[in-house]
């Protein structure tokens, strides 16, 4: 095992791309963009640990997807990202990439490897074939290199180099200006940086998503308190018996965010809006509803259909039902006919029977956000 840490930096706000879905998790066939050029270099090279910071809110999903990876929480720039990965790296030299470089091949990796006894860092780097105006000035394009990664460098000069308020937006430039040596050696154009959406076209190795399905499956369950409005599918249903609980009670929304949830994959309704958080003492349940369809949407997927039954002997909820389908239907950016709200009582059977409280489940439907058709 070489003395070899990899670290994959993705926890950028992904800006430039200026799609629904952050370009870090697109997917590709089933597997997230960051992940996806984690492994591809990972099979071409050995390491002794692999870290990859993400963006704080998406941290907890994406430990869901390994428990050999060390997940750090980026930062607000890049450097401050690397400078919190380097905090876990041991090792003697460190290799650092951007998830958005997802096709680097072996060749160019074996040319970055050889030379790290012969310097502080190893940089892989492009020819400019084109004239390079600089300041209405022409110069001499065989003077400029397009820098590339991953980059190679060693651990300690590296934690040295970001000791400092400078900016860099790489790491050779961060210890060149510490005096350190730094070699260059050929990239490859195939190793292109996914920027923008039109780059996508242009990078061969990144295949279309997968079209598959995924059905989540949501159950929850409220005592009445008296006091209080109750709140049903996003819509008041009756002025003076609501729900006892944390946040406004709104049942049918806190089973239909665990059906969301169940589908992506990404755990329950309690690990992203905790009870024990103040911050969510008595609130507006479609504000959560809203902020699990956004964090859907940066984690690549699309919402097609929803289906919620509420089981109650009290209130009657007939004349409630459509206005909870449009509201829900709205929350989620989709059309009214893929929300379905159904109403139940339970034949006077159970604590439903008995009027304590209201149970409800819901089933939710996802796909993968195709980015090649936009």
């Amino acid at each position: 095992m070489p003395d070899l840490t990899l670290v994959m930096l993705g926890a950028g706000s992904s800006t430039r791309f200026n799609q629904r879905v952050k370009k870090q998790w697109l997917r590709i066939d089933e597997t997230p963009l960051w992940l996806f050029a984690t492994q591809n270099l990972q099979q071409l090279s050995s390491f002794q640990h692999i870290i990859v910071t993400t963006s704080p809110d998406e941290h907890f999903y994406a430990q869901k997807f390994s428990d050999t990876i060390t997940f750090v929480k980026g930062g607000e720039t890049r450097q401050e990202s690397l400078a919190n990965a380097l905090l876990h790296v041991k090792t003697t030299y460190v290799l650092v990439s951007d998830i958005a470089r997802a096709c680097i091949d072996q060749a160019m990796l074996e040319r970055i490897l050889d030379e790290r006894a012969h310097a502080d860092c190893v940089v892989p780097y492009l020819n400019v074939v084109d004239t390079v105006i600089y300041e209405e000035q022409t110069i001499n394009r065989d003077q400029v290199k397009l820098i590339q990664t991953p980059q190679l460098s060693r651990t300690d000069m590296l934690k040295k180099a970001l000791q400092t308020g400078t900016i860099y937006t790489d790491d050779s430039s961060a210890i060149k200006a510490m005096g350190g040596k730094v070699v260059y050696v050929l990239g490859n154009p195939e190793a292109k940086k996914l920027t923008c959406k039109e780059d996508s076209a242009t990078i061969s190795c990144l295949k279309a998503p997968s079209s598959n399905i995924f059905v989540g499956y949501g159950f929850d369950v409220h005592a009445y308190e008296e006091g209080k409005v109750m709140m049903l599918g996003g819509v008041e249903v009756h002025p003076t018996t609501g729900f006892k609980a944390h946040s406004d009670g709104d049942v049918a929304i806190h089973a239909l965010i665990d059906a969301l949830l169940g589908a992506a994959g990404a755990g329950d309704i309690g690990e992203l809006f905790p009870d024990c958080d103040a911050r969510y003492k008595n609130v507006d349940s479609k504000l959560l509803l809203k902020e699990v369809c956004t964090f859907l949407a940066k984690v690549g997927f699309e919402i097609v259909h929803c289906d919620v039954c509420v089981m109650a002997e009290f209130p009657r909820l007939s004349a409630f039902k459509d206005k909870m389908r449009f509201c829900l239907a709205d929350i989620m950016e989709l059309s009214p006919i893929h929300v379905n709200v159904k109403a139940t009582t339970t034949e006077k059977l159970g604590f439903v029977g008995r009027e304590e409280g209201v149970a409800v489940s819901a089933t939710a439907t996802l796909k993968y956000y195709d980015w090649t058709k936009v």
